[in-house]
Order: C-alpha cells, then structure tokens, then sequence
C-alpha cells in the first residue's frame, strides 16, 4: 500500500446560501481544492452525503458532481454513513489512491438543508437511526444526546455548565474563522437562557441547519512533491461501526465505533493520544464532544468535562479541540462535516490556521460520527518531514 498526501482543499461559508444549488456548492468546494493543489483533473470523485434525495430530491450525485466539475468521464460515486458521509468519502478516496487503482482523487461533502422544512430536516436525520425502534417514536438526535448528557451528569456528577463550556469553546474559536456559520462569542449563561430543545440541552447547544460544502485532493505521498510544497500525510484512516440502535449497546456513554476506530488508527499512524497536537471531534451537542475526548483516549471516562472546563481544548491549552468552531459554530451541513474536519486540520498542519493557530502542529485527530455513534470514521494527518 502507498502512503497517501493531501495536496489541496477547499470549502464554503456555512450558511443559508438560497442561490446556489446542490450542485454548485460542491463544484465550488471541489474547484477551490483543485486550484489550491495546482491539479486540473482528478482520476476519482467521492461525495459524501447524507439527505440529497430527501431534501433536494436528487440522487446520483457521482456524476451530478463530475459533471459540475467539468470532468465526464471519471469515476465519481456518492457515499453514504449518516453524518459521517463526508469522513468516509475521505476514506474511500484514501485507500483507492493508497491501493494504486488511483493516483489523483478528489474527496467532498455536500449538503443543502436551508430549503427544506425543520420537520423535514429532522425527519431526514433521524434515517440515520434504526427506524422501526427509534425513528417512529418521534424523538430527534438532540433528544437522544438530552437522554445521554441526563445520564452523563448523574453517572459522573457533572453539571450541565460544565458540558456546555465545549460550546462555548467552539464559539470562541469561530470567531476568527471566515468559513464559520455562527461566528460570534457565546458564554454560559446565555446558553442557559436559551430555549430548551430537549431537556437538558437548550438551542445554543446543538448545532443549527445550514448549508455547505468541503473538499480535498489526495495523491501518492511520492508525488507530493509535484503539487505542493507543503504536502500533509494521511497517517491513518480508519472506520469502525456499532450496533444501530443505541438501547442495544452495551454502555450508553461509550461509543465503541469511535473507540474501535481511533485504536486501528492510532496503531496505522504509529502515534498515541499524547502525541496528537491538534483535534476535531464530533460534537453535535457539547455531551457528545466530551464523551469524545474521552472515547479517543485523552482523558479517562468520565473526567472529560474536568478537562473540558480547566480549559485544556482551548487554543494555548494541553489539547487544542475544534479550533474553526465545530459542528456548533462552523456549523454542521451532515455530509460535509467530515470534510471540513480534514481541511481545518490541514490548515493547522500547514500553518496557515491564521489567529487560530496551534503553534508547532505536527499531528491532528478528526473524529467524525454517523448518527449516535453507529459509525465512527478517524483520521490521524501528520505534517510531512
């Protein structure tokens, strides 16, 4: 197997972007990425996402997207894992590069959520779970991580003030990031004035609906050198999955997908958690992002919301977490959430991550989650010597 580089990337503002159709916000994404890798034309395009035939009516989004492109002809498919679509787009094109079946690959997420109904949009999250046991009881993702966040605090003694400091973080940090949907501060207390959506999570902790798209261009680690100067190396790229239906788990406050994937992860990049310097989890509400932490082996279980409120993910802190804002505040277009993980820690990893910046970045771990946790795609990139 070759080892594999990412070589560009590339994303939109997240957003409600009514004058741009599905199409045109991933050719968007794509065409910076490609610019930014000095590549014209790819041997592969791999579209992660989630809801295109519920909310846009439109499948087929492989060759949709080739077209938009301006590439007929190439292999192009869509691939689908819930909210983990765009981190398992990335995978795919990972491997087919790193087998030799291709040697420029292109890796997106899309999607486009502004134009359909809340009710609608609920509805299509909600797929992603296990349909005749949980779907048809009406309850929604944010409810499922209520339940999960209600037994977190009484298991481990937290305070829900001290699970929504991770929100607070990712507010801090999309401040400076131009690509962010929500880009402005946000403190405790107005988290805690804020609607409630499911009790205990309120509205300023969950993420809102928006539209997006990101994309990155891989190739063999030994061509690299052709298309960039700062080529950063795909250490690991790993997927693990777990039962669908979350009453069936064996520990509610576990997610076995993640922790699975981030051991095979760890062992392909040959690091451990000590030696990752940068990390983007999924946090599509402030408990998920701590079980996170605790889950990919940073802290022990039960002790991530400690970590979280002595300040140790903020940029300066022992372990810089979602330094562009997150699922919460760069916001969360399910397809693409993957994608934007892996294009923020290239950023990072460059040193182009501007106030934001993690100084002496050389590792970074994203963490991207389907669902409640039935699949978990990580990523380990490394900064190439």
């Amino acid at each position: 197997m070759r080892e594999v580089a990412i070589i560009g990337v590339g994303c939109i503002k997240v957003g409600e972007h009514w004058d741009k159709s599905l199409r045109q916000l991933f050719a968007e994404a794509a065409l910076t990425a490609l610019e930014d890798a000095g590549v014209d034309r790819v041997d592969g395009v791999y579209v992660g996402n989630l809801a295109s035939a519920t909310l846009n009516s439109q499948q087929h989004l492989g060759a949709l997207m080739a077209d938009a492109m301006g590439m007929p002809g190439v292999e192009a498919v869509r691939v689908e894992a819930a909210d983990a679509s765009g981190g398992v787009a990335v995978h795919e094109a990972v491997r087919a590069v790193a087998s030799g079946m291709l040697d420029l690959a292109v890796a997106g997420g899309v999607e486009k959520m502004t134009d359909a109904k809340l009710p609608d949009v609920e509805y299509a999250i909600m797929m992603s779970e296990r349909r005749e046991y949980v779907t048809h009881t009406g309850v929604t993702i944010t409810g499922l991580n209520a339940i999960t966040a209600q037994l977190y605090m009484s298991r481990f003694g937290a305070k829900y003030e001290d699970l929504v400091l991770f929100s607070v973080n990712d507010h801090k940090n999309a401040v400076n990031n131009p690509y962010a949907q929500y880009p402005f501060p946000i403190t405790v207390e107005r988290v805690l004035e804020s609607p409630m959506v499911a009790d205990p999570i309120r509205l300023l902790d969950t993420p809102g609906v928006g539209d997006g798209a990101a994309a990155v261009v891989l190739c063999p680690m030994e061509r690299a050198g052709e298309f960039t100067d700062t080529p950063i190396r795909v250490g690991a790229s790993t997927v693990a999955t777990d039962v669908v239906n979350p009453y069936e788990r064996e520990e509610l406050l576990t997610l076995s997908s993640t922790r699975t994937a981030a051991e095979r992860a760890y062992e392909m990049a040959g690091v451990t958690p000590g030696d990752v310097d940068v990390v983007e989890v999924h946090d599509n509400s402030s408990v998920m992002g701590v079980i996170a932490l605790e889950d990919l082996g940073f802290v022990e279980k039960g002790c991530g919301h400690k970590f979280v409120a002595e300040g140790e993910i903020e940029i300066g802190g022992k372990l810089p977490t979602n330094t562009f804002g997150g699922l919460k505040a760069r916001g969360h277009p399910w397809g693409a959430t993957g994608v934007y993980q892996v294009v923020e820690l290239v950023w990072q990893l460059r040193g182009e991550a501007g106030k934001n910046q993690v100084d002496g970045a050389e590792v970074g771990l994203a963490q991207n989650v389907g669902g409640t946790g039935a699949t978990s795609c990580i990523h380990i990139l490394r900064r190439a010597d």
